[in-house]
């Protein structure tokens, strides 16, 4: 085991010692507790993440037998640029007087499902930004239309912010327009938009998005209605650990009540082309809040690899950080490409980075169950 050093002044020797039992013992930690383990070497933070993932899984494997590391492959379709909320932190949104804004066809999104589908694809995430002028007829034509022309294709989409934005726009409640989506073709919901759940922090980097209730009870009903869905962090802004610690809570705490999170995926803030003017986070940071969510997220099986904003040497250490998953080949990829950053990863070379890291590569679909 690795040693325990001196990192966190505020618990003695004695209480660090009875804090990493009780994380090696599967216990629920507090948040003071998850801000004493932040504060831990992160070699040792690693260790223990590495344990709690094999918790969650739980599954007892024999001594020659590899852990497996699941991937998804999908395609990212933005079928619009055009937003009205401007938040400070993207890159990719545009207004409707942008000479590149856009609104895909269907002809365009069969275009790119066409391909999605020629390498076995199974999901498409579908998100765009906060069209004010896209009725419910777009969006449920569209549905409709793919669950008939690509029924092995799940629709991951539209994140709690679009659903907000969308009860507003056609006036009607969420709940209705949930059913709506769901009866015409919607398969699951990505976390998109979550950020930080803490609205001091929404206040100052999206203060046209919805706020942390608004995003939480999207995915309460979403759950209660049997829609299964993604959570996110993005962090490395303007918010503090304390908070980052904050919406790693009021995730757990709705995860308690409905079960319906597939998995938790954190990655850091991108800054390049963007309005926000924050010091960026490197990739020790990364590996340490992946970690503590690991720990303290004990009410989720599935944590993701964020190697698209990491690179896939930092996607591939994070396996060892707490992740059991690598995320998805990703066929295209839009907004993290318009702030500056853009890996690209086929199939292959993601299997070969999970070899090389020990495990062995399983392709899944949505809900984690393993394909082929």
């Amino acid at each position: 085991m690795v040693s325990i050093k001196s990192g966190c002044a505020a618990l003695s020797k004695l209480d660090l010692e009875a804090l990493t039992a009780k994380v090696l013992a599967g216990e629920r930690i507090s948040p003071e507790e998850a801000l004493a383990l932040y504060r831990l070497p992160m070699n040792f933070l690693g260790m223990l993440a590495d344990v709690r993932k094999r918790q969650a899984q739980g599954k007892v494997r024999s001594a020659s037998e590899k852990e497996i590391v699941t991937y998804i492959v999908d395609r990212n379709i933005n079928y619009t640029n055009i937003c009205n909320v401007y938040c400070k932190f993207c890159a990719f949104y545009r207004t409707e007087k942008n000479p590149d804004s856009y609104v895909l066809s269907i002809e365009e999104i069969d275009k790119k499902l066409d391909e999605l589908s020629e390498v076995g694809g199974v999901q498409v995430l579908l998100q765009g930004g906060h069209h004010p002028k896209l009725g419910i007829n777009y969006y449920l034509n569209l549905l409709s239309h793919i669950r008939q022309k690509y029924p092995h294709i799940n629709v991951h989409g539209f994140s709690p912010p679009e659903f907000v934005h969308f009860s507003q726009v056609f006036g009607m409640p969420l709940k209705e327009v949930l059913f709506c989506f769901r009866e015409a073709g919607l398969g699951s919901i990505p976390g998109g938009g979550g950020e930080i759940l803490v609205d001091r922090v929404r206040n100052r980097i999206a203060p046209l998005k919805c706020n942390s209730d608004q995003w939480l009870n999207v995915m309460r009903t979403a759950h209660e209605m049997g829609l299964r869905s993604s959570a996110t962090m993005m962090f490395g802004h303007v918010e503090t650990v304390e908070e980052r610690i904050q919406h790693l809570q009021r995730l757990r705490d709705l995860q308690d009540a409905t079960n319906g999170f597939t998995a938790f995926i954190c990655w850091t803030f991108q800054p390049d082309n963007t309005k926000l003017r924050a010091e960026p986070v490197g990739a020790a940071e990364y590996l340490r809040m992946q970690a503590l969510s690991r720990i303290f997220l004990d009410n989720f099986v599935n944590l993701q690899s964020s190697w698209v904003t990491q690179g896939p040497q930092i996607g591939q250490i994070s396996l060892k950080y707490g992740a059991n998953d690598f995320g998805s080949v990703m066929m295209e990829e839009n907004v993290v490409s318009s702030a500056g950053t853009t890996f690209r990863l086929s199939k292959e070379d993601i299997e070969q980075l999970i070899r090389a890291a020990g495990y062995e590569p399983r392709r899944r679909n949505t809900w984690y169950g393993l394909l082929n």
